[in-house]
């Protein structure tokens, strides 16, 4: 995804005077075509995060389109106080790009890791929070968030994200996209995650089962209309998220069900995000998504608990 994300920021800047990407020291050589082609649209700010978002504010607040670029723990919980008062109090339109999320940087530890960062920013006024689930919906992401006018979060992860949709299938702010059609059960599969949920799906129909997959990129503004969608059609819902569980997308959907929707056949929502515990121990992301049961394998056999449990309660699945 950061391949994609270098190319429609060279692309968006050759077109667009006003859009600068102010990098956290790394990536360099990712943005080489930007800088010659377009060198006064590239900021290297050093390894100095606060400071560049206070520079970015700043930016923004004088016309120009600001994005932001480093690793995800970097830019969202060592800057939080700039975040928190230099972009969101004043609305700043600042971009703030976060690579690696969730465990995609697993073989570094938990300095690494990125888990809480939709709780973060869910709690700050004035931010959008955004999380493609391939490279095409990041390109159409990055669009959304430069006309929004919005400070925006965009979390992506690092690289080797195969295309899921086409880009311009990519549905707009607030929506989901519907990439299998099933009945009674439904994933709900947020950000690069979905690359699992999908996964999970193609060995669920080799035993002939045949959920709904939804993909969801927008974590706020909450989703209202698409999330009514799912409760008024669904009697279970698995959330996937490579997120905490606490401060996810599933406890968004649990709080809207209960203080707010409440219909009268209520689904069964299940959370399939990480626990609430660090990762001391280092491997591959694959490694860290198994460990917190957010595999594909471990959403095979949540899917099929439930099937299995409709079956005996005399449910045609």
């Amino acid at each position: 995804m950061r391949n994609a994300f270098a190319d429609e920021i060279t692309n968006l800047a050759i077109e667009d005077d006003r859009i600068l990407l102010l990098s956290g020291d790394i990536g360099n050589r990712l943005f080489d075509k930007l800088k010659e082609n377009k060198p006064s649209s590239f900021m290297n700010c050093g390894v100095a995060e606060a400071n560049m978002i206070g520079v970015a504010a700043g930016l923004a607040l004088s016309g120009l389109v600001p994005i932001v670029y480093t690793i995800t723990p970097f830019i969202t919980t060592r800057c939080l106080e700039q975040l928190r008062v230099d972009v969101a109090y004043h609305e700043a339109p600042v971009i703030i790009v976060g690579t690696g999320s969730g465990l995609s940087y697993a073989s570094l530890g938990p300095t690494h890791h990125s888990l809480e960062d939709f709780a973060i920013f869910k709690a700050i006024p004035n931010i959008q929070v955004l999380a493609p689930w391939d490279p095409n919906s990041l390109r159409q992401i990055l669009t959304y968030a430069i006309e929004s006018g919005k400070p925006t979060y965009i979390r992506i992860g690092k690289k080797g994200e195969k295309n899921l949709v086409e880009e311009k299938k990519t549905p707009p702010i607030g929506r989901g996209y519907q990439l299998q059609s099933g009945k009674d059960i439904c994933i709900l599969a947020v950000g690069t995650i979905s690359h699992e949920a999908l996964s999970a799906i193609k060995k669920l129909k080799l035993d002939k089962l045949i959920p709904s997959l939804f993909l969801l990129h927008t974590v706020k503004p909450f989703a209202e209309m698409f999330i009514d969608h799912l409760l008024e059609n669904y009697k279970h819902i698995i959330i996937v998220e490579e997120h905490s569980k606490k401060g996810g997308v599933a406890e968004d959907i649990a709080a809207y069900l209960t203080f707010k929707k409440k219909p009268k056949n209520s689904p069964n929502l299940v959370s399939m995000g990480t626990s609430d515990q660090f990762l001391s121990e280092v491997g591959s992301q694959n490694f860290a998504r198994t460990f917190f049961n957010i595999d594909s394998d471990s959403i095979v056999k949540t899917t099929k608990t439930l099937f299995t449990e409709d079956k005996e309660n005399g449910i045609r699945v």
